[in-house]
């Protein structure tokens, strides 16, 4: 029997989420909901100390086309987000935070530039790169070594990205699966080495304005 066609993938990194998965997976059917394509919803757990794993699974019946890669080992956010894209069937893959700070809804904003293109569409909260994107509740300090790290990022890795941290990013399959195959950082800066492996290979980039909530 064929697989059936899947037009997007959403891969839900989750390390100590039980206070917040539950609500955001309601979300995230809430919008699909209402969508025509045809999708399926990962969480990717990476070895939780709670029981963010059970919560996930005793919702398989209530959040359709929900998957759980059960993992008891703690790897680090990269690692599970690359598991996650190469088990995703996909032809768009998303991975996004599970406290859902950057609204799902933001894909509607993508989609038009995968329309056009685009191998590639992250999100931004720096107005350089979208000229619309802002960030609620991020503390001064947050903000401040934010930014230096941002400056160094330019400098070494990828010039022209201004925020490269956004956990809310997709890929096309052949992207995807490219990128995560070749990744080897398993916790932070997985997302520099995800655009600069983008560079790498020639795929096209777009960016779309973030408003994200720090949760």
């Amino acid at each position: 029997m064929p697989e059936p066609d899947i037009y997007l993938s959403i891969i839900i990194p989750s390390y100590n989420e039980a206070e917040k998965i539950q609500k955001t997976l309601h979300r995230i059917q809430e919008y699909l909901s209402a969508k025509p394509f045809s999708y399926e919803i990962i969480v990717a757990a990476d070895g939780p100390r709670d029981n963010t794993i059970e919560i996930a699974k005793n919702m398989i019946g209530e959040i359709k086309n929900l998957k759980v890669i059960d993992r008891r080992q703690n790897r680090g956010k990269g690692y599970a987000v690359r598991e996650g894209m190469l088990t995703a069937k996909g032809k768009i893959r998303l991975f996004m935070d599970a406290d859902n700070g950057t609204d799902i809804a933001h894909f509607d904003k993508m989609r038009p530039l995968f329309d056009r293109g685009y191998d590639v569409v992250i999100s931004s909260r720096d107005p350089k790169d979208a000229g619309e994107g802002d960030e609620v509740g991020q503390p001064l300090w947050r903000r401040v070594f934010g930014h230096v790290g941002n400056l160094i990022i330019q400098f070494l890795a990828v010039p022209g990205i201004w925020d490269t941290q956004t956990g809310f990013k997709a890929f096309r399959a052949p992207a995807a699966e490219k990128i995560f195959g070749a990744s080897k950082i398993n916790s932070w800066g997985f997302d520099v080495e995800t655009l600069a492996l983008a560079r790498r290979f020639g795929f096209r980039i777009g960016i779309v304005p973030a408003d994200w909530k720090n949760d």
